[in-house]
């Protein structure tokens, strides 16, 4: 029985030091957290470079070990939460559920590739580094809604190319790589339109649609959030007001006074 809840100990141990490098405030877990993120993006890389060259068993093999570390991430973030299963209740769990069978079953080929695209939610994910990234950056925390506005862009082009790389390259001629399926997209995002690709099928028009339509709404999003004029994030002590001018003594909604910080520039 003292061996039991040595063990029990030792686990819990464990469990509580693997949530600090997840959630922690230490040097050590920040540099975990953003080794991660550059993880993600490296990931994202992959899948794009590797549309450009033929399958290969060297390719095959990074796929497994990509594979094989995305699944000890997801885990160690299951085994560290107070209600696991309320985790599955996330789309961006069942994002890397998905992403992680892709990754591990190099037999799928090409045809899983488009399954990868979806571990592109884990980004959205890491809008929980919010906080910190506020802390540690001033240019963060000045320019926070435009990054945020450039990302979602960014992150939405990136899922409609590899949706038009995977499902058009094998038929269409002029679907090649995932330059060919970039420039498709953002041709038919800022509705230009030069015709000299085209998806064809009711399938291809369906995809045509879909970027128009929620592409330019993004695009308009980035466009009102760089020609808004300039606002600073500081919530109002009595009414919780997040935006103020930077030169604000008063809040302008309640007339409390405010103190906001300002970086001595």
């Amino acid at each position: 029985m003292t061996n039991t809840g040595e063990g029990g100990s030792t686990a819990a141990a464990l469990r509580d030091d693997v949530r600090n490098l997840y959630q922690g405030r230490s040097r050590r877990s920040r540099r975990f957290t953003y080794g991660l993120l550059i993880f993600d993006l490296a990931t994202l890389l992959f899948i794009v470079a590797t549309s450009f060259i033929p399958r290969t068993p060297v390719i095959e093999v990074l796929d497994v070990v990509i594979g094989v570390a995305l699944l000890c991430d997801f885990a160690a973030r299951i085994w560290i939460a107070r209600t696991p299963l309320k985790e599955f209740s996330h789309p961006s769990t069942w994002a890397d559920v998905v992403a992680i069978a892709s990754f591990l079953a190099p037999v799928a080929g090409e045809a899983g590739g488009f399954l990868r695209v979806l571990r592109t939610l884990r980004l959205l994910h890491s809008y929980t580094l919010l906080n910190r990234l506020r802390t540690d950056f001033a240019f963060f925390r000045k320019n926070e809604e435009v990054i945020i506005a450039i990302v979602h862009l960014l992150v939405f082009i990136f899922i409609m190319t590899s949706l038009v790389y995977e499902t058009q390259h094998w038929s269409n001629p002029h679907i090649k790589n995932y330059v060919d399926a970039l420039y498709f997209t953002v041709t038919a995002l800022t509705t230009t339109g030069f015709g000299d690709i085209t998806l064809p099928g009711s399938m291809g028009r369906l995809i045509s649609v879909l970027i128009m339509i929620f592409g330019v709404t993004l695009f308009l999003r980035l466009a009102q959030v760089l020609f808004r004029p300039h606002k600073v994030r500081f919530p109002c002590p009595t009414c919780g007001l997040q935006r103020h001018d930077p030169d604000a003594v008063y809040c302008k909604a309640c007339g409390t006074g405010l103190s906001i910080p300002d970086e001595g520039d």
